[in-house]
């Protein structure tokens, strides 16, 4: 295999949970040529990412639908690519597949696609069978052209951060110990009350002596700045991130405790314990992929799964008590943060 190209456009969590794919693909085929195409906006997460040979941003937000076409034919005409997988499963991701040039385009058997049509651009596919978890999906491609997929690995590179080194250097001294609290998501339904996480940091602080740093995204200052506020003091804001100094904070971090956003996923992805809180999503399919970690979950019983808008009166993420996440907690680091 001479050269394989990646398709994977976004969203943050979901090129994180493709990762895996890059990996065995790039240990089955280490002379291979490794190119992924990615929105442009996400770009920055595959620069942690040094196993991938090329980045190709695909002009979601600064070209036209013509544009985008003529400036991927451009990039893939010298590429001469073996094989194309579409990781994502969408008729958009699957004609970029195709685009591509690559005799082979692989992706997912229908009954696994988001949207069935994608099929039509493949001349392979590949039933993940029993696979739950989404990295696990992703990971049955990969197997498909004969690697490994026994371990799930993630090679990121996290550079060095002065964002990251001044929130350590504002800690006390013994050990700069700290949690990461990551109240917002992109889905308003994904997001636990805020007066119940400043709730989980005060309680971080006087039973584990851990003092919280408070992560937020574009439009979620001021969700943070709440989470804050209640507090009393033992949480503080954490400074405006690129995804680089956003990475290295929770490389650092003891535990992170977040719903199911992008965050949650890298952090898991640097392997710093994470403590998830779940509603309309199922963890077993999108929660932490480690046996180590723990998550709070009301999907069983939840209305709206999958829905980015509740259609109940009440948010089932609302049910979820401050001492069951206080417990999952204990359960993950142990009383005192061990």
């Amino acid at each position: 295999m001479r050269a394989i190209l990646i398709v994977r456009l976004g969203s943050l969590g979901d090129i994180i949970h493709a990762i895996p794919v890059a990996a065995a693909l790039r240990a089955r085929f280490p002379e291979a040529h490794i190119d992924w195409v990615v929105d442009e906006r996400h770009t920055a997460v595959l620069d942690l990412v040094p196993i991938v040979d090329r980045r190709i941003p695909f002009l979601t937000v600064s070209a036209s639908l013509r544009r985008r076409i003529i400036e991927l034919r451009r990039t893939f005409a010298a590429a001469r690519y073996d094989v194309a997988v579409d990781v994502q499963g969408l008729l958009k991701s699957a004609v970029v597949a195709r685009l591509s040039g690559a005799p082979r385009v692989l992706g997912f058997s229908s009954r696994h696609l988001r949207e069935r049509a994608a099929g039509l651009f493949y001349t392979d596919q590949t039933d993940p069978v029993d696979a739950v978890h989404v990295v696990h999906k992703n990971l049955a491609l990969a197997g498909a052209l004969g690697a490994d997929v026994s371990e799930i690995r993630f090679p990121l590179v996290i550079a060095e951060s002065p964002v990251a080194d001044a929130v350590c250097e504002r800690l006390p001294a013994a050990g700069r110990r700290f949690a990461v609290l990551n109240p917002g998501a992109g889905w308003a339904n994904k997001r636990w009350p805020p007066a119940r996480f400043a709730a989980v940091a005060q309680w971080l602080r006087r039973t584990c002596g851990l003092r919280s740093v408070v992560t937020w995204g574009p439009g979620q200052q001021a969700l943070a700045l709440s989470v804050v506020a209640g507090t009393g003091g033992a949480a503080e804001l954490a400074p405006p991130t690129s995804l680089v100094d956003l990475a290295a904070l929770l490389q650092r971090a003891a535990l992170v405790v977040s719903g199911d956003t992008g965050p949650a996923h890298l952090a898991a992805a640097v392997g710093t314990p994470v403590v998830g809180v779940y509603g309309p999503t199922d963890p077993a399919r999108n929660g932490p992929w480690s046996s180590d970690d723990v998550t709070v979950s009301r999907y069983p019983v939840c209305g709206c799964r999958y829905r980015r808008r509740c259609r109940a009166a009440r948010a089932c993420l609302a049910e979820i008590a401050i001492e069951e996440v206080t417990a999952a907690i204990t359960r993950r680091i142990g009383v005192g943060g061990a």
